[in-house]
């Protein structure tokens, strides 16, 4: 037989024998020096509750009370707004079809809430299409209003290139001529006065005519001078006046067109923005409305494909829901509420809360016997599928100093008389001996932090220093430091009735089952290896390398005598570093500490035979 370790499932470590040696040295120093060597207790023991450690199978596991629940199954839940009343509902247990009406809620909230909806999108569409409208306008009157401005812009720019190259060209041509022909006029006019003087001084002329040709210089000359002026004034006055104003024109044209196409970019913007924020709440009123006829069509809910419609509140366990009333005609429900569960498959499994004190020895894919409260005498072989990170909220939430981890345990075989909501119970089975020395739990203290049995012997109580691995809630297992046979103390150190509980250890672990088949006990074992992660063979070699690699009985008395030459500075240290060890590191040591007691007491065994 196989020997387990109550740790087999942590990974393995490589052991050496001088390493093995030095912790060895360290944990036989700390125990003694921490703890002391315990002398015996002369106590009377004939009024003290005695055990004898037994040997034989032992099975620790944990057992839990459980629910069935469909492995894969379709919930049901209310998703309309808001609280709803229940109209008309299915019978609990019915067999239905895929679109079989399953539930109907009140709507007639719902229907009056869609009225006044189909209104307000009525006239979110009508504001909609006036801003739409708008925005073609102003669209329009900013185009003409850009375009005017551009083209008394343009007629600027002409009016000032035509008296550019044009009218002043022209007006100073004519200046120019008019002086010309003032300056022409007037010699004719002097040579004209000046034969008419000749014709005077001859008395051909009368006076009269002479002063009429004196009269005509004289007017040719004003001409003249105002042919002159007129130039002038052209080239210094109106010229740069009609430039400047021209100038102006053209730059005020400039200016207004950048007026005209600002505002009216402002004016499509707002007309766009105006748009856009209509159509947004023309959409707006659209989705309340749509949203409203989506929940009017989940008032009415349908099977989504067969099975057995089962209520989710007769489902549900544990917590403030447990409580709940049944579900019914006329019950009120809220939102995301579960209705119906609608199992798809015959598979099942078992929920089970975990309690926190257990979960460090449950582990995925451990195998569990499930039994049935309404199947008496059937047993069913699973395996523990899930573990929930976190502790159950509600039952945090009810009592915050329990604490639970819901789990799934998968059954491996389908039986239509399994129905979801069954009562059950489920024995997680984490190790199974065919040999193994336990005795009650209530036997082992612990003193100084290590594990302690009282041994009765000639009439003497006698501390012991053990090693144990794990328990049953009843039974602990006894890895070394007592043998089968001796008797050791149930309450120490307290007195009572000695009683012999030998006959009740029998069967698998805490139920007092004695039933299970040996096919059934082998599958199990099957079960344990591959949640261990391991091969039977691979097992055996590594324990025989471990084994091989700590020292024997005369290296464990060399390593006694070292400690005992220690100083007392030495020894000082070495409790100081034990101290301040964490739990981690505590828990190693120990490990290494119980290998090598194996490995010693094995290969006693190997010389004895």
């Amino acid at each position: 037989m196989a020997e387990n370790n109550v740790n087999d499932d942590q990974p393995k470590r490589k052991s050496f024998r001088t390493l093995g040696a030095i912790v060895l040295v360290a944990v036989v120093g700390l125990i003694l020096v921490l703890f002391g060597m315990v002398g015996s207790n002369t106590e009377s023991t004939n009024n003290q509750a005695t055990f004898i450690a037994k040997r034989g199978p032992l099975t620790i596991s944990v057992l839990e009370s459980g629910t069935i629940k469909a492995r894969e199954q379709i919930i049901i839940k209310n998703e309309v707004e808001g609280r709803t009343s229940i109209i008309t509902l299915i019978p609990e247990g019915t067999r239905v079809k895929k679109g079989d009406l399953l539930v109907e809620l009140d709507a007639s909230t719902l229907q009056d809430n869609k009225i006044d909806q189909e209104i307000r999108v009525q006239n979110a569409e009508a504001s909609f299409i006036n801003a739409k409208e708008n925005l073609a306008v102003v669209e329009n009157q900013a185009e003409s209003d850009i375009d005017k401005a551009k083209l008394t812009l343009e007629f600027a720019h002409q009016d000032l290139k035509q008296y550019k190259e044009g009218e002043y060209p022209n007006k100073k041509t004519a200046a120019e001529n008019a002086i010309t022909l003032a300056e022409e006029e007037l010699a004719r006019a002097e040579e004209t006065l000046t034969w008419s003087q000749k014709l005077f001084e001859k008395k051909y002329m009368a006076n009269t005519e002479l002063q009429a040709d004196k009269l005509a210089v004289s007017r040719k000359k004003n001409d003249l001078v105002l042919a002159k002026n007129n130039f002038e004034l052209l080239e210094n006055f109106t010229y740069h006046r009609n430039i400047a104003q021209l100038e102006s024109d053209v730059k005020q044209a400039t200016m207004a067109l950048e007026r005209t196409e600002r505002k009216a970019r402002a004016d499509v913007i707002q007309a766009e923005a105006a748009l856009k924020a209509k159509e947004a709440e023309y959409n707006r009123q659209k989705d309340k409305l749509e949203k409203i006829e989506n929940q009017l069509g989940k008032t009415k809910i349908y099977a989504p494909s067969d099975g057995l419609a089962i209520y989710a509140t007769s489902a549900q366990t544990g917590g403030f829901r447990g409580s709940q009333e049944p579900l019914e005609e006329g019950q009120e429900v809220r939102e995301r509420q579960e209705l119906i569960y609608l199992p798809t498959t015959e598979s099942a499994m078992v929920e089970v809360p975990i309690h926190e004190s257990s979960l460090q020895k449950i582990r995925i894919g451990l195998p569990a016997i499930v039994t049935v409260d309404a199947l008496p005498g059937k047993k069913f072989l699973g395996r523990m599928e899930s573990i929930a990170p976190l502790p159950d909220a509600r039952s945090m939430w009810m009592n915050p100093d329990l604490k639970v981890y819901n789990s799934k345990i998968y059954l491996d075989e389908s039986d239509s008389a399994l129905r979801t909501g069954m009562s059950c119970k489920a024995e997680i089975i984490i190790e199974q001996y065919d040999d193994a020395v336990y005795v009650p739990v209530q036997a082992v203290l612990r003193v100084g932090g290590e594990p302690t049995v009282y041994v009765v012997k000639n009439k003497s109580v006698e501390p012991r220093k053990v090693e144990i691995g794990l328990d049953n809630n009843r039974m602990v297992r006894i890895i070394s430091g007592l043998s089968e046979e001796e008797l050791v103390l149930l309450t120490p150190p307290l007195k009572s009735a000695s009683v012999d509980l030998g006959a009740q250890v029998t069967g698998v672990g805490s139920t007092g089952s004695t039933d299970t088949s040996d096919t059934l006990k082998q599958q199990i074992n099957q079960r344990l290896e591959i949640a261990n992660g391991e091969q039977p063979e691979v097992r055996q070699k590594d324990r025989q390398d471990k084994e091989a690699s700590f020292p024997d009985e005369a290296e464990l008395e060399k390593m006694r005598k070292q400690f005992e030459n220690m100083s007392d500075e030495e020894r000082q240290k070495m409790r100081e570093r034990f101290e301040n060890m964490s739990d981690e590191e505590r828990k190693q040591m120990r490990q290494r500490f119980q290998g090598s007691g194996e490995g010693a007491k094995q290969q006693r065994q190997e010389r004895n035979q």
